[in-house]
């Protein structure tokens, strides 16, 4: 089983493991990657900045690494 994305990792950790969540990030209109925050927020807390459901995100980036 693949390791999963969680709320906890930052969107640095993401974006470095998984170049493809990049995509999903954008969908999302989150631009994450010249981000300052993006090294040191997680994706919990960026989502409530941005009045997003974390679950929502998270399914879709967790559906790059099934």
């Amino acid at each position: 089983m693949a390791d999963m994305i969680t709320k906890d990792m930052t969107f640095f950790e993401v974006m470095r493991t998984y170049p493809e969540a990049v995509k999903v990030l954008q969908k999302h209109h989150l631009g994450c990657v010249g981000c300052m925050g993006a090294q040191n927020e997680s994706l919990e807390q960026g989502a409530n900045a941005h009045g997003l459901d974390i679950d929502v995100l998270l399914k879709d980036l967790n559906a790059i690494v099934e």
